[in-house]
């Protein structure tokens, strides 16, 4: 329970991420693992993981790299393709190797070359994911280029995901790292099936911060940060209680270099103060007793799976942020680098 310098709350979740793979990947883990009982890891390497087997092999690599004595537990997705099979995708699910599905639209952000080019080529692993009880996980932005990039989300809204929860009412939906006020009305006015992650970064920038004084690159990520009407209406919904929103940090790490480019990644790396950004919200919002339902219980209960069990705890203490963290000799920002956190997670 929350008091004025101490939270401790049940071991949370977070319900996606970004872990890489090879030397970054064993750089950016243990970020993760001390703070989160389990993650959804996000399919999107090269090659992407489109099978069981591919995600076997991932999530060994990723246990044989997480630090000794930690219970970790990574939870695998199976990246949607045009040609995804549904019986595979089915015994995938009924295995334990993919506890959810994701669909990219082809080109939407990083990684996503392999993604979807229309939602009708994969009614089928949709219509069998809806009788299996499997989530579907959703990048929610259209990639066409007459689409403004600060509205590419409202009109996914609008052309596929609200006809795609009528069509199919039983299919359990995760609006993943939702950005705007648009997303927060179609997630409250959708039945039970439908919930939504939200991030550390989209609960603290808005689009401003990529232009402050110049352009910022680091703050850039997809989707991208909109409006303050629609940050605030992300905040008001994180720590309004309701169970449709849960933990998704989309803590998505890029080398320095791949960042401040002539061309740069979108992804923001806020694994290390993950946690203690969402805290400084919720006590920013006079939530901070509701932080534990959206940190470590929303998320669990609309997967079906059951609450940890521990606690973790945030004490009121400075926490400075590095400039730059090595991840195994790759330079790389963290979110709110060169700030002092005013909470720190107690060791």
């Amino acid at each position: 329970m929350p008091t004025d310098t101490k939270i401790t709350i049940r071991r949370p979740d977070d319900w996606h991420v970004h872990l890489r793979d090879g030397d970054v990947m064993r750089g950016v883990l243990p970020y993760t693992a001390r703070q989160f009982a389990r993650a959804i890891v996000m399919p999107n390497l090269s090659p992407p993981i489109a099978s069981a087997d591919a995600a076997v092999a991932y999530r060994e690599r990723i246990l044989a790299a997480l630090p000794d004595g930690s219970d970790f537990i990574p939870l695998m997705t199976c990246y949607l393709t045009d040609t995804t099979d549904a019986a595979d995708l089915a015994a995938g699910f009924a295995d334990g190797v993919f506890t959810a599905a994701k669909l990219y639209p082809a080109h939407a952000t990083t990684g996503s070359a392999h993604g979807v080019t229309d939602i009708a080529n994969i009614e089928a692993p949709l219509a069998r994911m809806q009788e299996i009880g499997m989530p579907l996980l959703v990048h929610g932005e259209v990639t066409d280029p007459g689409t403004d990039i600060f509205d590419r989300e409202a009109v996914f809204i609008e052309r596929i995901l609200a006809p795609l929860v009528k069509r199919m009412p039983d299919l359990k939906v995760v609006f993943e790292h939702i950005t705007t006020a648009d997303a927060v009305g179609f997630v409250e006015s959708a039945g039970p099936n439908v919930a939504a992650t939200i991030t550390p970064q989209h609960l603290h920038i808005n689009r401003n911060a990529m232009f402050a004084g110049g352009i910022r690159p680091h703050a850039f990520c997809l989707p991208v940060a909109k409006r303050e009407k629609h940050r605030l209406a992300l905040r008001k919904a994180a720590t309004s209680g309701s169970p449709k929103y849960f933990l998704g940090t989309d803590s998505a790490p890029h080398a320095v270099s791949a960042k401040e480019s002539a061309c740069g990644c979108a992804g923001i790396f806020n694994a290390p103060f993950a946690l203690e950004s969402y805290a400084t919200v919720f006590e920013e919002e006079g939530a901070l007793d509701r932080l534990e339902g959206f940190a470590s219980e929303h998320g669990p209960r609309f997967y079906g799976l059951p609450l940890n069990e521990g606690a973790v705890a945030l004490e009121r203490a400075d926490a400075p942020v590095p400039a730059v963290i090595d991840a195994l000799g790759t330079p790389v920002v963290p979110f709110h680098a060169g700030e002092v956190m005013r909470w720190r997670l107690a060791s």
